[in-house]
C-alpha cells in the first residue's frame, strides 16, 4: 500500500523521516504540513512573518512556498534546510504519479 514519506534535510544530511498512510492527508494538507515543519525547523520568527506578507511587497519572501515535482508525486518546501513529501510504494520507491483510487 502506498504512503507519504515525509523527510527533512539539512544539505545532504537527512534530519527527519516518517511514513504516514496516504489517506491521512489531502495534497493541500501535505503542503500545509511541509510549511509547518519548515517554519518550525528552519525559519526565524521574522522569516515566518515575511513568508506570509503580501507578494511583491518589500518584506515578502518565498521561504514557505511549496513546489510540486512534475515528474513524480513529490512536494518540496524551502531550500536549506528543506522538507519533502513523496508518495512511495510498499518498497519505498517514489510513485511517478498519484494513483486515482487512493
Amino acid at each position: 500500500m502506498n504512503s507519504w514519506r515525509i523527510s527533512g534535510f539539512d544539505g545532504l544530511e537527512m534530519i527527519f523521516e516518517t511514513n504516514v498512510g496516504i489517506g491521512r492527508f489531502t495534497d493541500q494538507g501535505i503542503q500545509d504540513l511541509l510549511r509547518a515543519l519548515t517554519a518550525r525547523g528552519a525559519l526565524t520568527n521574522d522569516e515566518i512573518i515575511r513568508s506570509f506578507a503580501r507578494r511583491g511587497t518589500k518584506i515578502a519572501n518565498d521561504r514557505l512556498a511549496v513546489r510540486k515535482n512534475l515528474d513524480s508525486s513529490t512536494f518540496t518546501c524551502s531550500s536549506n534546510p528543506f522538507f519533502t513529501a513523496s508518495i512511495v510504494d510498499e518498497n519505498g520507491s517514489v510513485v511517478k504519479h498519484r494513483p486515482i483510487d487512493e
